[in-house]
């Protein structure tokens, strides 16, 4: 996570501890991609084949369009068309995501991602099927975008740390509760808007991001099985085969609140270690939550940090 935004992009697969970049360096590749087969496509006289191929990975609203293509709920978090549809899911996902980063770790970090775009997709295939007012659109409607998935990071890190504050330009500095209160706020009131899909799908990721920050707090680590399918992908292209060992060991030692890490200069059994690490985890984001991170001493600074590590 050190470096400039370019160099950590460069290197996003290179390096371990940066899932905020794997996740901003695939969408731009998949933009990148698409983009290119859609011009080629289009100029050689196969539009039709473009939109064929991409609604075939958007999020459909229709339940018998999403049962014959299931890996839909997930391949639409990654998919965006328009320059500006990307740029600002992009912004706004490293922005949020560097504190949710340093608060919580990669790991946990990743783990809102999905879960956002997993509640967003979700919660508008619900709407639109349960809602009179989309029943003549339910079975053409598809959705694409990072936004679900943006949201959930954008109101994790609100209920996180919410007096944590961001320089706006002509406002100055407004604290990031306010700014996740707003876009929350839009995105109801433009619910029954063209974009209606879209709008439904922020509203379920920014409460799976809220949710997932108080159950964090309570010991219960919602993206507990979303960390251990990434941990599989990560050990099975490990070149180590030992490295491999430990790690799924530790994944399953460490289940349940914050996936507490054991110290390795202590002698107690990793159990009793995890114990005290949570508590000492929960007073800390106590204590950030009520006067802000900077408000940390430096040894509670170091513990977060270690802390998110795992």
């Amino acid at each position: 996570m050190y470096g400039n935004l370019w160099e950590n992009l460069r290197n996003a697969f290179k390096q371990s501890d940066n899932g905020l970049f794997k996740l901003m360096a695939i969408n731009i590749l998949v933009f990148l991609v698409f983009l290119v087969v859609r011009v080629f496509l289009t100029i050689g006289g196969f539009g039709g084949l473009y939109s064929d191929l991409i609604s075939h990975l958007m999020m459909p609203a229709s339940l018998p369009k999403l049962a014959s293509q299931p890996w839909s709920i997930l391949s639409y978090m990654f998919l965006h068309e328009g320059f500006f549809h990307i740029l600002f899911n992009m912004l706004f996902l490293y922005w949020f995501g560097m504190l949710v980063h340093q608060y919580l770790g990669s790991r946990k970090l990743v783990n809102l991602y999905i879960l956002g775009g997993f509640s967003g997709a979700i919660f508008y295939v619900l709407i639109y099927n349960l809602a009179p007012y989309f029943s003549n659109s339910v079975d053409s409607s598809l959705m694409l975008g990072a936004s679900a998935g943006v949201f959930a990071i954008v109101v994790g890190a609100a209920t996180l740390t919410p007096n944590t504050s961001f320089f706006l330009m002509f406002l100055g500095p407004v604290k990031i509760k306010y700014i996740a209160i707003f876009y929350v706020l839009l995105s109801f009131a433009n619910s029954a808007g063209a974009n209606a899909g879209g709008e439904l799908a922020h509203l379920g990721g920014a409460l799976l991001g809220y949710l997932y920050i108080v159950q964090l707090r309570k010991g219960i680590d919602l993206g507990v099985p979303v960390q251990k399918v990434g941990i599989f992908f990560e050990n099975l292209f490990k070149k180590n085969p030992s490295r491999v060992k430990v790690s799924h060991r530790k994944a399953k030692s460490s289940h349940g609140g914050f996936a507490g890490k054991s110290s390795s200069k202590s002698s107690s059994p990793a159990q009793t270690s995890g114990d005290t690490s949570q508590e000492e985890i929960d007073r800390i984001l106590d204590k950030i939550a009520d006067r802000g991170y900077e408000a940390l001493s430096k040894e509670e600074k170091r513990k977060l940090f270690e802390f998110s590590k795992k």
